[in-house]
């Protein structure tokens, strides 16, 4: 049986094959992810002209390190993303967010003309919602923005805890939310949440995916709207 960082690294190379010449290309952040970005150095390093939007400083860092060249002021679309995920429903809707970087991450892939995510099968749900999910407010009186978040029936902890809080590279926290019986509604529960007063941004990715490479005991296999095999 493989293991899971070997299925992982399937699926990213599996994406690499959509990599071409001149693209300016989005970076995830997250183990898989960065087996993607692990994989477009060695393209850089083999001669293929790449630019890369990193969506997080972690990401960043590596993509520097790898000698792919960074763009961090964009004009125009990102030509294509790669990025991972926590959660993968029948509608390729997502989780995003568990390593914290959701915000840059929904930033990149909502500027770019092809959005995939890359991932093991155990990510694969029926309904969202099986774990946490995130939810990035501003420090600034957060606690009333937690208030008005469990009035939507919600349980929610602060990642890190209240004494260290994890903070983002956006310098906000993150309120992990459990829903209770898991995520009906992906689509509406974005709108509510969005519309909560001290919420930057949250983990559900709705209608953003184009195509999904799972990897599995059988090899990866992509699926969505623009391809499959």
């Amino acid at each position: 049986m493989l293991l899971t960082d070997e299925l992982k690294q399937a699926a990213a190379e599996k994406a690499l094959e959509l990599v071409q010449d001149g693209m300016l290309v989005g970076l995830g952040t997250g183990s898989t992810a960065r087996y993607f970005t692990e994989g477009v150095g060695r393209l850089v390093a083999g001669g293929m002209k790449v630019r890369a939007v990193p969506s997080s400083r972690a990401t960043a860092e590596l993509a520097a390190e790898l000698g792919i060249p960074i763009v961090t002021e964009l004009i125009g679309m990102i030509d294509l993303a790669v990025d991972g995920a926590d959660e993968v429903d029948p509608a390729l809707n997502l989780i995003k967010g568990r390593g914290g970087a959701m915000v840059r991450e929904k930033l990149v892939a909502a500027a770019s003309r092809r959005f995939v995510v890359v991932v093991d099968e155990s990510k694969l749900v029926r309904q969202l919602g099986a774990g946490v999910l995130p939810v990035e407010v501003l420090p600034f009186l957060w606690r009333s923005t937690a208030e008005r978040l469990a009035e939507l029936g919600l349980s929610l902890v602060v990642r890190g805890g209240e004494e260290t809080p994890f903070i983002t590279d956006n310098g906000n926290l993150i309120l992990d939310v459990t829903v209770e019986g898991g995520i009906k509604n992906p689509a509406s529960l974005g709108v509510e949440l969005k519309k909560i007063t001290g919420v930057v941004e949250h983990g559900l990715f709705v209608g953003m995916t184009d195509t999904v490479i799972v990897a599995g005991p059988d090899g990866p296999k992509a699926i969505g709207r623009s391809s499959s095999s």
